[in-house]
C-alpha cells in the first residue's frame, strides 16, 4: 500500500474543532493527507468566542515541529495563528532552508474579533516567516495589517475577498508570473468559523499531492465553497464548516 503525502501544520488548537489544529487536520483527511501538527498555542473557544489563550513555550514548539521533520516525509508546511513573536522566530528557524512548499495563513484574528496575534508578533512574521513563504492568504484587513508591517508587493499572495462588500466574493491570486481571480457567490450564513484555516489546509493538501499552484488554489477554493455548503448547524455563534471529502486531482 502507498503511504500518503505527509503535511505538517503549526498552528492554535481550537477546542471547539471549527478552526485552528482541528479544522486543518479534518481537511488533510478529507483531501487523502497524513496530517501531522505543532501546536503553538492552546485556546478555549467555542463559536461564541475565545474565552482564554495560552501560547506554549517556543522550545516545546521548535520541538515539535522537529520531532515530525525527522520521522516523517512532509510535503508541505502550513501555518496559522502563532501567537507571541519568540514562537514566530521560533517556527521560522525551523523552517527556514527547508525547501518544502510553505503556506503562511496570517491569523490576526479569530472570527469573533480575539486577537491571535499582537503588531509585535506580526512585525517578526513580516520580517522571518514571510520570506520563507510559497503562499500567503490573507484576507483584506490582514493584508492591510502585513503591508503596514512592511510585507513586499512580490509576495505570492491568495488575497481573499470576504470583507469587501457585494453579492460576490472575489479572491485573487497573485504571483509573479500568473494572476487568478476566483469568484464565488456570497453565502449568507452564520457558519464561517475557520475558513481561512480550511481554505489553506486545503492548498497545503493540494502542494502536497503534487499539483502546481494554481491548481492547487482552485481546487481548494472549491472545496471551501462545499464546506461551507456542508456546514452542520452547530452552535450558536459562527458554526463549523463541513468536511467533506475532497476528490484528488494531480
Amino acid at each position: 500500500m502507498t503511504a500518503p503525502p505527509v503535511v505538517l501544520t503549526i498552528a492554535g488548537s481550537d477546542s471547539g474543532g471549527g478552526a485552528g489544529i482541528q479544522a486543518d487536520l479534518k481537511v488533510f483527511e478529507a483531501h487523502g493527507v497524513f496530517g501531522t501538527s505543532a501546536v503553538t498555542l492552546v485556546t478555549a473557544q467555542n463559536t461564541r468566542g475565545v474565552q482564554a489563550v495560552h501560547p506554549l513555550p517556543p522550545d516545546l514548539v521548535r520541538a515539535q515541529i522537529r520531532a515530525v521533520l525527522t520521522d516523517f516525509p512532509v510535503r508541505a508546511v502550513k501555518t496559522g495563528a502563532l501567537g507571541t513573536p519568540a514562537i514566530v522566530a521560533a517556527v521560522a528557524a525551523e523552517l527556514r532552508g527547508l525547501n518544502l512548499p510553505l503556506v503562511v495563513d496570517p491569523v490576526l484574528l479569530a472570527k469573533s474579533g480575539d486577537a491571535l496575534l499582537d503588531d509585535l508578533a506580526l512585525n517578526t512574521l513580516t520580517r522571518e516567516l514571510l520570506p520563507l513563504a510559497t503562499l500567503v492568504t490573507p484576507n483584506l484587513p490582514e493584508w492591510a495589517a502585513l503591508r503596514q508591517a512592511g510585507a513586499p508587493d512580490t509576495l505570492p499572495l491568495l488575497l481573499k475577498g470576504g470583507h469587501a462588500a457585494g453579492e460576490t466574493v472575489t479572491d485573487e491570486l497573485r504571483t509573479p508570473d500568473h494572476t487568478l481571480t476566483l469568484r464565488a457567490p456570497r453565502l449568507h450564513t452564520r457558519h464561517t468559523h475557520g475558513t481561512g484555516c480550511t481554505l489553506s489546509a486545503a492548498i497545503t493538501a493540494n502542494l502536497a499531492h503534487g499539483q502546481p499552484l494554481p491548481q492547487a488554489v482552485r481546487q481548494a477554493h472549491a472545496y471551501l465553497q462545499r464546506a461551507l455548503r456542508a456546514a452542520p448547524g452547530l452552535g450558536g455563534g459562527h458554526g463549523p464548516l463541513g468536511f467533506t471529502p475532497a476528490p484528488v486531482t494531480i
